[in-house]
């Protein structure tokens, strides 16, 4: 089996559910991941919009995820610190909004957009600070990657 990324929420190229969105309770899916890379140190994940009209939109970045971790739960806490932060096993990046936390899919009106949930599996820790962006995440990655799995969602208003 190669690795993979699914969620109990949608399957893959399907409608990512209501309660996911900013239609809803914007809370983060549950994910689940499996058959990762020997040498797996850590895992970093992206969800982005290629579909936004500005340009690719980023929702949820996080890095330095455990390599014990096979799973993240629904609505995962928006702490980028303290003790909740570090219980997670892992560190937030930003979105395209300077947030840290999992920002749900809010196209405007008209055809549905795709979201790309990205999972790497790396052979190190990222160690970068804290609200790290996408393009300092995809950089310090680079030459590390073991692996990656990806689902992929749809939302349209």
């Amino acid at each position: 089996m190669a690795f993979s990324l699914t969620s109990p929420a949608f399957q893959n190229e399907s409608t990512i559910p209501k309660k996911c969105t900013c239609d809803g309770d914007d809370f983060s899916p549950t994910l689940q991941w499996q058959e990762a890379p020997a040498g797996t140190k850590s895992f970093a994940l992206i969800m982005d919009d290629p579909d936004a009209p500005p340009g690719t939109w980023v929702h949820w970045i996080i890095y330095d995820l455990a390599a014990t971790k096979n799973s993240l739960p629904e609505n995962v806490a928006k702490k980028e610190t303290g003790p909740d932060a570090s219980k997670q096993g892992l560190v937030w990046g930003v979105d395209t909004f300077s947030k840290v936390g999992y920002f749900g899919p809010c196209p405007p009106p008209g055809k549905p957009h795709r979201y790309y949930f990205k999972l790497y599996a790396l052979n190190t820790l990222l160690n970068l600070p804290p609200k790290a962006t996408k393009s300092q995440v995809e950089a310090k990655m680079k030459g590390h990657i073991l692996g990656q799995a990806t689902l992929m969602g749809t939302y349209g208003r």
